[in-house]
């Protein structure tokens, strides 16, 4: 389990870089989207779209944790198999719904980097090495 959540990276360093890139470009794209749900929260959340039939409110609370707090975890590279999914479930119930053809490339896009990794530069990695001196000793 450890090594699925915190993979310890050997891919060269030209791969990391890429990825690194994509990471945080489309990351903070994102995030910037759900920054825009978070500061019209209040004029958003009686008109927002309730797919799931949970309520608009719930379902825009769920967008701007799909958008903003998980894309910047995945920017970092933190806990980045968790929070990619979210972004994934949120882009295709954009797809669906919204019928919003940017949504299907960063569901691609996302999907894409899920099964790639973070790479070599992101948190995960560097917490999946210490586990791995940590409980080799043991």
């Amino acid at each position: 389990m450890l090594k699925f959540l915190f993979p310890s990276m050997n891919d060269d360093k030209k791969l990391s870089s890429l990825l690194l890139a994509l990471r945080v470009i489309f990351g903070l794209y994102l995030a910037f989207h759900g920054w825009q749900k978070l500061v019209g929260f209040s004029t958003m959340s009686s008109a927002f779209p309730d797919p799931l039939g949970i309520g608009s409110e719930l379902s825009l609370l769920l967008a701007i944790f799909g958008e903003l707090v998980c894309s910047i975890a995945f920017v970092f590279g933190f806990l980045f198999r968790l929070s990619t999914l979210p972004m994934i479930f949120t882009m295709m119930i954009a797809y669906v719904v919204a019928k919003q053809e940017l949504a299907l490339v960063y569901l691609v896009l996302f999907a894409i980097i899920y099964i790639a990794g973070p790479g070599k530069y992101a948190f995960d990695s560097v917490i999946g090495q210490w586990a791995n001196m940590k409980f080799r000793k043991k």
